[in-house]
């Protein structure tokens, strides 16, 4: 992240290798919290801390015993060689305490873009050359000379400055592990086949392409490949971020990190962990936060414009004062614009807000991760939306069940449950769900057997029962209505048909369900202005479906985490702010690529990790609180920025000795006064900002 974006952004180092696979995290810090202090210095929430403490331990004694911009304050203490206390503290604290912000100037000169990192360089670096000049002259040359040092305004700017820096920090949450839980899906050995039909177990990262690997029941699939000899129901929701468990058989595709089902799997591997789905959406997300970073932020800008005039203001001081009244007059005003300018009141005005902002967020269930994304609401265009677990429950639930013999409802309901009883599988647990809801007695079946890519068998009192499929139906001629399943499936449903005695007793239609509050969603987000787009992996059909519930709303379906990636990146190419929100992995490199990511809290960690916000009560509707509060923060930043930051309009000048034919230049007590009362403003203004909640 370029200048001082405080962007929680992954420390760029030497390349390490994850032992998931080989995988080159190259810029990633683990478990712990990093800043962009400009120019992509990095600097650790660990290190920040320690930084300030030990700068407010050397800055105590100066306070206390330097002067406050030329004033003796009732408390300063005095005595033979505390001059030398001060100078000495100074320095180490100039040096150790300023470090952070002469990296982040040095970062942000070399990109030609001035901003915070290099107003506090000069404000403090300003003051401390300045300082050491009054102590030479004072100490060696003349005690009674008129100069002042600012060994008091060094001490507080910095230790304000690192203030303001470690409470935006701790304000926002730790963004750099998506990649490392990404990585963490692959599991660390595969079970490889070598010769004689033996297998060994081998670091999944020596896996090679055309080798076949052995995949047990439960086990983590080690790479991408392709199914060679068994059957069974691959749980792809991790990657995919879909909820239906999808058979697999020889022949069929398989992608490292899925989950497999209650078969085993010989699989020949197609592509090595380097090169396989999840890098390649590992690489989608390290490209999208790496371009992603590069914006500014508001409270850069004002620095920015600020430094330039400091500077201009600063010299054309020096040039007039110094034609007027000499050089050393002419060099104390320049000082004096310079520390005026110093942004104490600046540098605390958005960190306030922000932490304010974050606590407010994290009552009403919204983690706000990026404080970047605040400032984007206001240019928002487009909402795109994973459907499901993100506009959907992302739970499979009974929307029809229609008997085909003597069975009640009720009856059918119950043998469906007491045959899938024990089975984990999603459409089972949903249709035990319902049995329990009705108060049905649930009698497991005996001699349970899971029928690969089919459904299941079991004997309940006696009579032997199977759960199958159309396809299952198909191949064995028995009847069913086509035109019935075909409507069914049409709209998004799983069918799955209960057969005994090769007669068909009934059938199910399981789906998943909208929220009930994704169609106020979509009418609060129209009345913004701001369009609802639906991304998803599912079929045409069940997209169609859904996106027509939510009020014919535009969607895009059958995408691959790629796609999704890559309508956003045409959207924003079209000169479109864009928010997406989603809850699967698959959403990762469009969280890490829209202007503003926002995650539901019930969704993987990789999806939480790569988003900006993270709506922890799983609640779509609060995408409009968030930007409600987003507005509300950006209000009081902006005026924060002009209490931080205004004064200099007029207390620059008057330092400068712009009214001085009339008598009247701004000395720099009052300068200092006013820069004080500035800093208490913000901080004040900064408590009084809260959410008015609509819903």
């Amino acid at each position: 992240m370029q200048h001082m974006d405080h962007n929680m952004n992954m420390s760029s180092g030497s390349g390490m290798q994850m032992n998931h696979g080989s995988m080159n995290m190259g810029s990633m810090n683990h478990g712990s919290m990093s800043m962009d202090m400009g120019g992509g210095h990095m600097m650790n929430m660990g290190n920040f801390k320690r930084r300030f403490w030990i700068s407010l331990i050397l800055a105590i004694p100066i306070l206390l015993l330097s002067p406050f911009m030329g004033i003796i304050l009732p408390f300063q203490i005095t005595f033979p060689g505390s001059n030398w206390v001060v100078m000495i503290l100074s320095t180490i604290l100039f040096f150790y305490g300023g470090e952070p912000f002469f990296s982040g100037a040095k970062g942000e000169l070399k990109a030609h873009s001035p901003a915070m990192m290099t107003l506090i360089t000069m404000g403090i670096s300003v003051a401390y050359l300045y300082s050491l000049y009054s102590f030479v002259i004072k100490t060696f040359i003349n005690p009674k000379a008129h100069v002042m040092d600012f060994f008091w305004e060094l001490a507080s700017l910095i230790v304000i400055m690192l203030l303001g820096h470690w409470i935006e920090m701790g304000a926002v949450m730790n963004a750099g592990n998506a990649l490392q839980k990404m990585a963490a899906l692959l599991p660390d050995t595969a079970h490889l086949i070598t010769t004689g039909d033996q297998t060994k177990d081998v670091p999944v990262s020596e896996l090679q392409t055309k080798q076949v690997v052995v995949v047990q029941p439960g086990e983590k699939i080690p790479a991408d490949g392709q199914v060679v000899s068994g059957s069974s129901a691959v749980n792809e929701a991790l990657v995919t971020g879909e909820a239906k468990a999808v058979t697999k058989q020889p022949g069929s595709k398989v992608i490292g990190g899925s989950v497999n089902g209650d078969g085993s799997l010989h699989v020949e591997v197609t592509a090595t962990s380097s090169d396989g789905y999840l890098s390649q959406v590992i690489k989608l997300v390290q490209q999208a936060q790496k371009e992603k970073s590069k914006s500014e932020t508001l409270a850069n800008r004002v620095a920015g414009w600020l430094f330039y005039a400091a500077l201009i203001i600063g010299i054309l001081a020096l040039v007039v004062w110094t034609i007027i009244s000499g050089f050393s007059v002419g060099l104390e005003r320049m000082v004096t614009v310079l520390v005026i300018a110093c942004p104490h009141a600046l540098g605390l005005a958005v960190p306030l807000v922000i932490a304010r902002s974050t606590s407010i967020g994290a009552q009403n269930g919204l983690l706000v991760r990026n404080r970047q994304a605040l400032e984007e609401v206001k240019h928002l265009d487009y909402v795109f939306m994973d459907k499901t677990g993100t506009l959907t429950k992302g739970v499979f639930q009974l929307n029809d069940l229609i008997s085909t013999s003597d069975l009640s409802k009720q009856e059918l309901v119950n043998l469906f449950a007491d045959v899938q009883a024990n089975s984990s599988h999603p459409l089972a647990t949903g249709l035990v769900s319902e049995a329990k809801k009705q108060g049905l007695t649930i009698t497991p079946a005996t001699d349970m057997q899971a029928i690969q890519g089919v459904g299941v068998t079991g004997t309940v009192n006696g009579k032997f029962y199977q759960i199958v499929t159309a396809k299952y139906l198909d191949e064995h001629h028995l009847h069913y209505d086509r035109n019935q399943f075909e409507t069914l499936a049409g709209a998004g449903n799983s069918v799955s048909y209960l057969v005994q005695d090769q007669q068909v007793l009934g059938l199910t239609a399981q789906g998943d369900v909208l929220r009930p509050e994704s169609h106020r969603l979509m009418q609060q987000l129209q009345r913004m202005h701001i369009k609802p787009v639906m991304l998803t992996g599912d079929n045409e059909l069940a997209a169609q479906r859904v996106a027509h519930e939510l009020g014919d709303i535009e969607y895009h379906a059958e995408l691959l985490p790629q796609d999704k990636e890559q309508v956003i990146a045409k959207t924003q190419a079209q000169g479109n702010d864009v928010m997406m929100v989603g809850d699967g992995i698959n959403d990762a490199p469009s969280l890490s690529r829209a202007n503003i990511g926002v995650a539901i809290g019930a969704g993987t960690d990789v999806a939480i990790d790569s988003a900006d916000v993270v709506l922890v009560r799983s609640n779509p509707e609060d995408i409009i609180n968030f930007l409600d509060l987003a507005k509300a923060t950006n209000r009081k930043m902006v005026e924060n920025l002009w209490w931080g930051a205004g004064y200099n309009i007029i207390a620059m000048p008057l330092a400068a000795g712009i009214l001085a034919p009339i008598g009247i230049i701004l000395s720099p007590a009052v300068g200092a006064i006013i820069m004080s009362l500035s800093t208490v403003i913000v901080a004040v203004n900064a408590l009084t900002l809260h959410l008015k909640k609509e819903n």
